[in-house]
């Protein structure tokens, strides 16, 4: 999802690799579930995120969008997004203790929170987003450590690759003349990577093949 705001206002300036140390350790959240409520739309989940859940869960992506996700437009492009319940609007994985149902499979995004991507020039970067999480006293935490996800150099190479195709997607969506070509290029991205199941071990694999195809047919 795109920000229109300043870096300086959001972030402590600086730009992280996977090799720093990061002040972002708040104790393992005991007591605050601050960040998981309140998100309206913008918890969008990419292709390994679904995939992840749907592991986890062992359901389908048609039947997390009955309960657990739902389909919302992000900068032109229909994507899914974590679903907000209650009165609280918190997190439909937030148990009654205020903790995470599906931590050691939760999203991307809660995974660097409250880091943000930084995105030029066909790579990134990590920033802190000093204004995000409530937690005060915090310590430095290394900042592969702090993302806690297996493959990590696919897993980076993989969040690249996703963010600059929806790019391309995006801008092709301004070109379209016709909503029914906007509605076809949409469908393209949620049957291609959401709905057609990946195998459990080889998702990044799956995922590449994947990716060159639909540019190949859509000259992106």
């Amino acid at each position: 999802m795109i920000r229109n705001c300043k870096l300086e206002e959001i972030s402590d300036g600086r730009f992280y690799g996977l090799q720093d140390m990061v002040k972002v350790g708040c104790g393992d959240c005991k007591g605050c579930s601050a960040c998981c409520q309140g998100m309206g739309k913008s918890l969008v989940l990419d292709p390994l995120d679904i995939h992840r859940l749907s592991v986890r869960l062992q359901r389908s992506f048609e039947e997390l969008l009955s309960d657990t996700v739902e389909l919302n437009l992000v900068d032109g492009v229909i994507l899914p997004n974590l679903r907000m319940v209650g009165e609280k609007e918190q997190c439909v994985f937030l148990n009654e203790e205020g903790r995470c149902k599906i931590h050691s499979h939760r999203p991307g995004f809660c995974r660097i929170f409250p880091l943000g991507r930084y995105y030029e020039e066909g790579s990134f970067s990590y920033i802190l987003q000093v204004n995000e999480c409530v937690k005060s006293n915090k310590t430095k935490v290394k900042l592969s450590k702090w993302i806690d996800t297996p493959d990590l150099g696919k897993n980076q190479e993989f969040v690249n690759n996703w963010h600059y195709f929806l790019k391309d997607i995006q801008k092709k969506m301004v070109e379209a003349k016709e909503d029914q070509v906007r509605k076809q290029l949409s469908m393209v991205v949620l049957q291609l990577f959401y709905l057609a199941p990946y195998g459990q071990e080889h998702f990044y694999e799956e995922f590449q093949e994947r990716l060159t195809k639909v540019k190949e047919q859509l000259s992106c």
